[in-house]
């Protein structure tokens, strides 16, 4: 553990020992799960970041196709043949 100094407003450090009273936890390990929980939230797109992705797919989607379906699964295809070699490569080793 890394000890830190933060200087926080005196109804932020009433709510803190509040929380960690009712929990029954010391307060840097109510501090760390607040830090998680925000983390998990902020990780996801905002509305903007969210409504510029969906215009970049909306675009890519009007565009016409630059192959015709049968290439595109032909490709598939072999990407799917490689990597099933590639995994019997790897187990053959493992057994010798």
């Amino acid at each position: 553990m890394v000890k830190v100094t933060f200087t926080l407003d005196g109804e932020t450090v009433a709510r803190l020992r509040g929380m960690a009273s009712r929990m029954g936890k010391p307060q840097s390990q109510v501090v760390r799960e607040a830090i998680k929980d925000y983390e998990a939230r902020a990780a996801r797109l905002s509305d903007e970041e969210r409504a510029r992705v969906l215009g970049i797919v909306d675009r890519i989607l009007s565009e016409p196709a630059t192959r015709t379906a049968a290439e595109v699964d032909a490709e598939l295809g072999a990407i799917r043949v490689a990597r099933r070699r590639w995994g019997q490569r790897r187990s053959a080793r493992r057994r010798s």
